[in-house]
């Protein structure tokens, strides 16, 4: 008899009762809609971001190189909890499967610890970037940036395989009933029926270098930003100086203020848990990547720019034919995969023919560029 209850004490659920919010029976289709639209519109901005800086060269640099590694941890966390959370609110059935939720316990400690770690890393990027500009891309080198990412993301594995693997060494009686939305640490750690006291010991541990260094780095960081920034002489160049900063500034109120909340204030009900974590694991993701992009001239225009190439394509076939008209190319026609547009010719285009800025542009690079080749090559 006492074996049989021992093997029952450290027995692992099959499955798992998630009673997310179906105490509110009324709230869950409206939030079912909400929550499907947060979805969509969080997997289209972040790939978004992740795809135009691909692309871009431009958007090739440590700022936006730290915010797709942003982008990729929200797509993270969005996968991981959110199409869980509408199959609970679209029917029924409110469990999942033990495997899931261990998966779920390991990718959301992860991505929330590496999002905490990557945030102080942006935050020195910015004032690597306003306090010491002449040394920007010294400091920031490519390796450094890929140094600092390999960091954020191994720290947040090394602490989420640390904190859920003593979590689910507890024995949990039988119990199988979560009061939550989704399967998370201090959730899995309630659900035990025996001694927790060493488990949310090492929780609060493992949660200093995420929950109290890192915002305490983030604001090392906006002072010596905000010092820089006041011996700026014009008003102008203290405004540009801030609003680079602004989008870094709120993403990182939003996130930190749920965690802190959460990890380090007295427990609250778990109504009001549940929706600071709904905020946290649907809002946030769906409203870093408007936050990063709507304000931002760059993304702008170089969304912008990939708009127009698609209406006026082939800038490279276009210089070349300029070249061979002003007579800078000498020897045979070059011949182009692609044919070069009828709109281009030797004598000054018509109101109809008149291309865009950004075009003229290129073509005008394009042409620089092959005129220093065509010197090259004439000198030898």
């Amino acid at each position: 008899m006492e074996i049989t209850i021992k093997r029952e004490n450290v027995s692992f659920s099959s499955t798992f009762v998630l009673l997310g919010f179906s105490e509110y029976p009324w709230l869950e289709s409206p939030l079912f809609g909400v929550v499907l639209v947060s979805y969509i519109l969080t997997l289209m901005g972040n790939s978004f971001i992740i795809l135009l800086s691909l692309v871009e060269p431009r958007l090739q640099t440590p700022m936006y190189f730290l915010l797709d590694n942003l982008s990729v941890l929200d797509l993270c966390v969005t996968c991981t909890i959110v199409p869980q959370l509408l199959a609970n609110l679209w029917g029924p059935e409110k469990t999942i499967a033990s495997w899931g939720c261990i998966m779920q316990a390991y990718l959301f400690h992860w991505t929330g610890c590496t999002e905490c770690t990557l945030l102080a890393v942006m935050a020195f990027d910015r004032c690597v970037a306003i306090c010491q500009p002449l040394s920007y891309t010294l400091i920031m080198h490519p390796q450094v940036c890929v140094q600092l990412a390999a960091a954020a993301w191994s720290s947040g594995l090394v602490n989420s395989l640390l904190q859920v693997t003593l979590t689910l060494q507890l024995p949990h009686c039988g119990h199988h009933t979560l009061d939550h939305f989704f399967c998370e640490v201090p959730v899995l750690i309630k659900l035990a029926c025996g001694d927790t006291t060493a488990n949310d010991l090492i929780l609060a541990v493992g949660a200093i270098p995420f929950a109290l260094v890192a915002p305490l780095l983030v604001l090392i960081s906006y002072a010596f930003i905000t010092r820089a920034v006041l011996k700026l002489p014009s008003v102008e160049g203290r405004h540009k100086a801030f609003s680079t900063c602004s989008s870094h500034l709120v993403v990182v109120i939003m996130y930190f203020g749920p965690a802190i909340y959460m990890y380090l204030q007295p427990p609250a009900s778990s109504t009001k848990a549940k929706f600071m974590s709904l905020f946290y694991c649907v809002i946030t993701p769906l409203l870093n990547p408007f936050i990063y992009t709507l304000r931002n001239k760059e993304v702008k225009r170089a969304w912008k720019k990939i708009l127009q190439s698609q209406d006026t394509p082939f800038p490279y076939d276009w210089s070349m034919q300029l070249l061979q008209c002003k007579g800078h190319f000498m020897g045979p026609p070059i011949h182009s995969s692609s044919p070069a547009p009828e709109q281009v010719r030797c004598a000054a285009p018509t109101r109809g023919e008149r291309k865009s800025p950004e075009v003229i542009s290129e073509v005008l690079k394009n042409w620089q560029i092959i005129r220093r080749h065509c010197e090259t090559m004439s000198s030898k």
